[in-house]
């Protein structure tokens, strides 16, 4: 009975499962100093993950994607980050110096200290803008997305 058993279960050679297509031509070229160095670069450039793949969509023209960081735009923006949170932290400060000020002095007092701070506002109004004007020029010049 347990001869039966065996003798019945199909035999499982292993390994895994044959490609339908599999690639089984090969062409070999050989590239200069230069030339391999341009390769290196586009195929970085490309994102790909395997030179073969990457030279096989370049040879049928299939569409490749390259990914181009600006480190010194990537700088400015993290640095215009900060500063905005810089702002927004002014602004709560703004609001705790408000209620200190007619909590602690006369209102005489109070309303002085308050024009002072009302003054420095303004200056920091018109460096925002300052600020936001040179973030679009900024964006105009270095930002430009290619159309396609």
């Amino acid at each position: 009975m347990m001869m039966e058993n065996q003798q019945s279960k199909k035999q499982h050679k292993g390994g895994r499962n044959p490609k339908k297509d599999p690639s089984i031509h090969r062409y070999v070229f050989r590239l200069t100093d230069q030339e391999n160095a341009k390769f290196l670069s586009l195929f970085e450039a490309s994102g790909a993950d395997n030179k073969a793949l990457f030279i096989t969509s370049l040879l049928f023209e299939k569409q490749i994607k390259t990914v181009k960081v600006d480190l010194a735009a990537m700088d400015y923006y993290m640095r215009l980050t900060t500063l905005y949170g810089q702002f927004r932290a002014v602004g709560v400060n703004y609001n705790q110096i408000v209620k200190i000020l007619y909590r602690n002095f006369s209102e005489k007092k109070a309303a002085a200290y308050l024009f002072k701070l009302e003054k420095q506002t303004i200056e920091l109004a018109q460096l925002c803008r300052a600020i936001t004007q040179l973030t679009d020029e900024f964006e105009v010049k270095h930002l430009k997305k290619e159309e396609k």
